[in-house]
């Protein structure tokens, strides 16, 4: 008789046990075990992070073990038992360990593999060849595409967060009922008694100080103090929560009548503006996407209004980025003139005008810059990853944290957030229909390399802008992933062929490209194969960097920049101004948004600012899903790497008014969760 000796390791909860029967069997490279009934009366106390002992006897040896299968049978109830991982020693004292990381419901069987990554190539035998192939079918049917809406990336085929997958569900302690968040933001914040007064316009701009009796923050008090100031405005379109919007201008567009004569007052180097655009001096911010889209109309008793405005800064002999000219309408010179509004123009002129561009510009951030380019996008990545890759694939191992509550979150906000009547619809001037319009405009943009972070920011011509600190840690952190990620390949990967013979992975460019981005235009580049290790790390970084970096600097700072509600106003309720000298304060306090709306969209940034109980931050892998030393060794390169970052970062910040810490990577989750 021989003996092999089981640990298993189980879960998330505080209570993780189970009243059901559950089964092991182990599978050797010999023979395979009798299934053994493990210890009930064991299981139903299975606190978190218990280590069950189970003795499994065998008359003759199983050889190396290579396969773990568990099963539950229902004993009245369908109990949920967490597993994190299970190792087995053999009766000659060898150890293999099986990463687990699964809820084990129902009465279906979960097999598992041991640590060791491994490519479909690296599978020899019938048996794993074949336990891979159902693996991947029974993902396949549990992670459907589907068509939310016409024109957007697929999402998964789940009406709501209980009908998705439950290894991809929120846990228990995470809240993600928006409309409770919300509630319990405006409460936290004392804004109920804003609320009851729905309509009701502010009296004057220091009314808005109303809201800040709660919540103290330094950036948000900043920009409250300063948000009228030009360089204030300027400085928001590089280090702000959208801070992908400003481009050189090299050619004025057509339909932007500003002229030299306009603003020659605002020049500071004796230079025409032809010449300050010949020496790169500036810059633009279109918001053309929103031309034509219907404004917000879901609630009759308010009107409210969108704009596409141009907005043209100036870098000046100081290095300041300054406004100098803006312009709401996009007429043609056969429909009419289009007002410039100045600097040089009245107070009253200039301020409106700023705001309908921060108005336009929070608008867009909120469906192309954040729910667009990394919620959506993340999820593709995620469901695509589910779909096609094995548990055991290095791929998989490595993107694993970095999908983790990304569809959940997702899922959530197309049952509470962006639907019809959702949350979205009561406070912006994009809701109802807007929203569609806009992502579906966004759509015939996205490029993979727009995704690509040197490659967005060479496109834009931002790469010698000053003071540019977006730019500046996200390079850092990009370079950061890209060299973990091309160690991790270098060690699965030993040469361009292995990559071109991994059919997995080839599944999972494929079924990103022709599923989930199918809607995106022929020339997406979206990459419908991969040929060498460079081309795979370039993915994989995008992947990463996507849902970590690039959520966490257009997500985490929108309470800093939005909570001063004349600085980025969330809808506007007049029309913008298609004349100079005819608004005052009144009429711009009526194109404010009212006192309801200002709470919700209070209470939304500020529950969408904050980080989640137990976070894991970008480099944070506490599951164990790679055994291979060399792997292992990687990610601790990694995480000194982003230390490094920041501690450079943190430096920088100390000599800064306004701290940039978005891209910290101390501040950075691994995924898109919030």
């Amino acid at each position: 008789m021989f003996t092999y000796t089981v640990s298993v390791t189980t879960g998330k909860q505080e209570f993780a046990g189970t009243n059901d029967y559950v089964y092991l069997t182990l599978t050797g490279t010999k023979r395979c075990s009798d299934r053994t009934l493990l210890d009930k009366a064991f299981f139903e106390h299975f606190a978190r992070g218990t280590v069950m002992p189970i003795d499994v006897h065998v008359k003759e040896t199983l050889g190396d073990i290579v396969l773990v299968k568990l099963e539950k049978k229902n004993f009245l109830f369908n109990d949920q038992w967490y597993c994190r991982c299970i190792s087995v020693t053999s009766p000659s004292g060898d150890r293999f360990d099986f990463p687990c990381y699964r809820w084990i419901a129902s009465e279906e069987a979960v097999v598992l593999r041991d640590g060791m990554a491994r490519l479909p190539q690296d599978d020899k035998t019938s048996l794993l060849k074949e336990q891979r192939r159902l693996e991947l079918e029974s993902r396949q049917q549990l992670f459907r595409w589907k068509e939310w809406q016409p024109g957007f990336p697929m999402s998964i085929d789940a009406n709501s967060g209980k009908k998705l997958p439950l290894d991809v569900q929120f846990e228990a302690e995470k809240s993600v009922d928006f409309n409770v968040n919300l509630i319990k933001a405006i409460e936290n914040l004392g804004l109920s008694k804003l609320e009851s007064l729905f309509q009701h316009s502010w009296k004057d701009i220091e009314d808005f100080q109303e809201i800040f009796t709660i919540i103290k923050n330094p950036v948000s008090e900043y920009v409250m103090q300063n948000w009228e100031k030009d360089f204030m405005f300027g400085y928001q379109f590089l280090n702000g929560c959208n801070p992908v919007m400003i481009s050189k201008c090299v050619n004025l567009p057509d339909e932007f009548a500003v002229t030299q004569e306009m603003v020659k007052g605002s020049l500071d180097r004796g230079l025409t503006l032809q010449e300050e655009l010949k020496e790169g001096n500036i810059y633009i911010a279109d918001y053309g996407i929103l031309e034509g889209v219907r404004a917000n109309a879901t609630d009759p008793n308010t009107q409210q209004y969108l704009a596409a405005p141009f907005c043209l800064l100036y870098k000046n002999s100081q290095n300041e980025i300054l406004p100098i000219a803006i312009q709401l309408s996009r007429q043609t010179p056969a429909g009419g003139t289009n007002t410039v509004f100045l600097p040089s123009d009245n107070h009253h002129d200039w301020m409106l005008a700023k705001m309908w561009v921060k108005s336009s510009d929070f608008n867009v951030h909120q469906l192309v810059t954040h729910l667009l380019r990394t919620h959506m996008t993340s999820e593709v990545f995620a469901i695509a990853m589910y779909r096609q890759l094995a548990a055991v694939h290095p791929v998989y191992k490595l993107l694993i944290p970095h999908v983790r509550f990304t569809i959940a979150i997702n899922t959530a906000a197309r049952e509470k957030l962006i639907c019809k009547d959702g949350i979205f619809d009561k406070s912006n001037s994009t809701g109802g229909t807007g929203i569609v319009e806009v992502i579906q405009k966004a759509m015939k943009t996205l490029t993979y390399k727009s995704l690509c972070f040197p490659e967005a920011i060479k496109s834009r011509g931002v790469e010698d802008l000053p003071n540019y600190y977006y730019r500046d840690d996200g390079m850092m952190v990009w370079e950061a992933v890209k060299s973990f990620v091309s160690d991790v390949v270098k060690i699965c990967y030993d040469s361009d062929e292995t990559v071109q013979k991994d059919k997995e992975i080839q599944a999972f460019v494929q079924d990103v490209c022709f599923s989930g981005m199918k809607n995106c235009p022929k020339n997406c580049e979206f990459p419908d194969s991969l040929t060498s290790r460079e081309q795979l790390v370039e993915f994989l970084t995008v992947v990463i960097f996507t849902a970590s970096a690039q959520h966490a600097a257009v997500n985490f700072g929108q309470y800093d920049w939005f909570s001063w509600v004349p600085n980025s106003p969330c809808t506007m309720r007049k029309p913008p101004p298609a004349q100079k000298g005819q608004v005052d304060m009144k009429y711009i306090m009526e194109s404010l948004p009212d006192r309801g709306r200002s709470s919700w969209h209070l209470g939304g940034v500020w529950a969408l600012s904050q980080f989640q109980d137990n976070e894991l931050f970008l480099g944070e892998y506490p599951d164990m899903y790679f055994s291979e030393q060399p792997v292992m060794e990687a990610a601790k390169t990694f995480r000194k790497k982003l230390a490094g970052v920041t501690n450079i970062i943190k430096s920088r910040n100390e000599n800064l008014q306004v701290p940039y810490c978005y891209l910290s990577p101390d501040r950075i989750p691994n995924s898109v969760a919030v």
